[in-house]
């Protein structure tokens, strides 16, 4: 019984493998939270892309109100450009509230003759973005909605 012990003894003090042994631990956590890290960083990126489209989306409708179909195409396109979503995923509405009314509508028709009607533009964008931790059955997709709506008359 008592080489076994002493053998025990022998193998307590001996540290050559414990390096290897907290590194086995560690690292597989380290290299979760760093990835963790930069995909979130890539969703706060694109999400804020995506606000900085719309809001200069606003400035050019702002700036050059538009008055047909054509012009609401161009700032359509811009977007469509500058973000590089699909034409599905923008959506420029013109919307018009008559008088105070806290509701649009998006028929003109719908206001009195006699209204004061305001005309405005809503844009909307959206995206689903599939992170990398979906892939392992983590989470889920996450979807941005981008919404703006500024008065041009």
């Amino acid at each position: 019984m008592m080489p076994l012990f002493a053998d025990l003894r022998a193998l307590r003090g001996d540290r050559t493998g414990a390096a290897a042994i907290e590194a086995a631990f560690v690292i597989p956590i380290l290299l979760a939270m760093s990835l963790g890290g930069v995909e979130v960083s890539q969703i706060v990126a694109r999400h804020t892309e995506l606000r900085t489209a719309a809001a200069e989306a606003v400035a050019i409708a702002v700036s050059s109100p538009p008055t047909s179909q054509s012009h609401y195409d161009i700032i359509e396109d811009i977007l469509e450009e500058s973000t590089g979503l699909p034409d599905a995923d923008v959506v420029l509405t013109e919307m018009f509230r008559c008088n105070d009314d806290p509701d649009m509508t998006d028929d003109e028709t719908d206001c009195d003759a006699d209204d004061v009607v305001a005309t405005f533009l809503e844009i909307e964008m959206q995206e689903t973005y599939s992170p990398t931790w979906t892939d392992f059955g983590i989470g889920s997709d996450i979807n941005f909605a981008v919404e703006r709506t500024v008065q041009i008359s």
